[in-house]
């Protein structure tokens, strides 16, 4: 995968797939939809804020909650490049994968500020500060994860893996 560079979003622990998009908005699964409600009700001014890119970095137990692949969806959608956080509930962490949205887990980003500006290399698991030089090391997304996010999640890899079948 390609390193990404982004602007820096931080919200803290425990930040529950409610919070992520609110079960208000449940009645559709349009991603665009979606995105205009992403982090609504931890930060009302996050969807018309955040651009094309931006990084989540969160603290513990990230997606906690009900198992709606919306929440990734949303993040997704609304522009963010990934999430990385302390960790995530394993419920969000495979929706996460499923719906194409790249996630790391890393202990050490709880010192990142809001509006840093980050680099991630996928493929080494390095997570650098570009204010500062800071880098923190994680574990690199697997192979066949990086397929999935390749293909834009789950369904779609399935798809082009049936395809070269026939």
């Amino acid at each position: 995968m390609q390193p990404i560079e982004g602007r820096v979003w931080v919200f803290g622990n425990d930040v529950d797939t409610d919070l992520i998009i609110a079960a208000r908005y449940l009645n559709t699964s349009d991603p665009a939809e979606l995105a205009k409600h992403c982090m609504e009700d931890a930060d009302p001014g996050f969807a018309a804020k955040v651009q094309a890119g931006d990084i989540i970095v969160a603290g513990k137990n990230f997606g906690c909650g009900s198992s709606r692949e919306h929440a990734p969806i949303s993040i997704k959608a609304a522009g963010a490049a990934c999430v990385i956080a302390r960790d995530f509930a394993r419920i969000f962490y495979r929706n996460a994968f499923n719906t194409g949205l790249p996630i790391l887990e890393c202990a050490g980003v709880s010192g990142i500020q809001s509006g840093a500006r980050l680099r991630v290399d996928f493929d080494k698991g390095v997570i650098t500060v570009l204010d500062s030089g800071e880098t923190h090391v994680t574990k690199p997304i697997p192979p066949f994860m990086q397929e999935l996010l390749a293909a834009g999640g789950l369904m779609p890899y399935i798809k082009r893996k049936l395809a070269a079948r026939v």
